[in-house]
């Protein structure tokens, strides 16, 4: 019997209680579909930075490559200043780790609201591959007579040809294989966003490598290409028109967001920080949410879903489907999926997402 060995840091707020549901769940589908898991907790985040100074070194992220995957909670505490913990902690097991994809379903399940009139779940159903060390986010730039009226700050978008390469290839395999599975995503192309209109050097990189690469190794897979602020205005009014999208990190964490709010919100919204070679880490995409903390309110859905794609992610693809189906079917019995409105606590939702699969 197959065991994985999987890393959890349940981390702050309500962290550790959406990560009990999906454990729950995970324990379900290892006994339904036979495999085992090898679960090892951390306590890395806000409590233990309180209570030591330290966040995480790098021979505790060297740690962490020892196992298949990470299972991560949620990142912030309300009594540490924004940023620490998010550098220090989340960034940087992103960036040691190398996991140069942020990969973003974001799919509409029957029975869940969705704030855009007149669409369903056969309209939204797509994913961004978002790269994931790169660009703004390597805080490259400075400041400069600070405190002053000439004060000056950048904040630099870099980007390397092997970076942009290695993201483009991931997004072109994924749309082949979602192509081999579904005529409707035949029907669609791949869409590289950016803005390569005013952002001229990084957005000819990007645009000629996405080209490139799809002549030349993907000639069957239509490309096209649109402007970020054009991309966020057609996600609301025609999100069926999309089902792979590739951009850069910055644009990335912006258009992702709305992705999540069009799907049904936080409550429902995963993802995944990939190094296709190494360790990957999965998340809910939504915060440690810490007036919920204890109160057995918040919706444990997207932590059970990042244990869908983590599993998925290692192989085990009838048991993320069945997954799938069982928050499928659960969203249908849901007054709602927002945090103390859904007509169950969190653990029960969490008992009827086991029970499914």
């Amino acid at each position: 019997m197959k065991t994985y060995k999987i890393a959890v840091i349940p981390g702050d707020g309500t962290g550790p209680e959406v990560v009990a549901e999906g454990v729950k769940v995970l324990k379900a589908a290892a006994a339904t579909y036979g495999f085992k898991l090898d679960l090892t907790y951390f306590d890395y985040g806000g409590e233990r930075y309180l209570k030591t100074g330290k966040i995480i070194s790098d021979e505790e992220v060297q740690e962490l490559r020892h196992f298949d995957a990470i299972y991560l909670g949620a990142i912030g505490h309300p009594d540490v200043k924004p940023g620490i913990l998010e550098t220090g902690l989340l960034l940087k097991i992103r960036f040691d780790l190398d996991q140069y994809i942020n990969l973003r379903p974001v799919k509409l399940y029957p029975g869940v609201d969705c704030p855009l009139k007149d669409k369903g779940p056969e309209d939204i159903d797509f994913v961004v591959v978002r790269e994931n060390t790169g660009g703004i986010y390597t805080g490259h730039g400075g400041v400069t007579r600070k405190g002053t009226p000439d004060e000056i700050a950048t904040q630099v978008m870099v980007y390397d040809r092997r970076t942009v390469d290695r993201c483009l290839k991931f997004a072109f395999e994924l749309k082949k294989r979602r192509n081999a599975e579904s005529e409707k995503s035949r029907s669609k192309p791949i869409h590289l966003v950016h803005k390569r209109n005013v952002l001229t050097h990084c957005g000819d990189l990007w645009y000629r490598a996405f080209e490139e690469m799809g002549a030349d190794d993907y000639p069957d897979i239509p490309r096209d290409y649109m402007h970020v602020d054009a991309t966020t205005m057609w996600f609301v009014k025609n999100p069926e028109w999309f089902d792979v999208l590739v951009t850069e990190n910055l644009f990335g964490d912006i258009i992702t967001d709305l992705g999540a709010m069009i799907q049904g919100g936080m409550g429902i919204a995963a993802g995944g920080n990939i190094n296709p070679e190494g360790v990957s880490m999965f998340e809910p995409i939504g915060g440690s949410a810490p007036k919920y903390t204890g109160k057995k309110m918040i919706n444990p859905l997207a932590a059970i879903e990042a244990g869908r794609m983590m599993l998925d992610f290692l192989g085990e693809h009838e048991a993320a489907k069945a997954i799938e189906k069982a928050v499928a079917l659960t969203c249908t019995k849901l007054e709602s999926l927002s945090a103390g409105k859904m007509g169950y606590n969190t653990e029960e939702v969490g008992d009827m997402v086991a029970e499914a699969v």
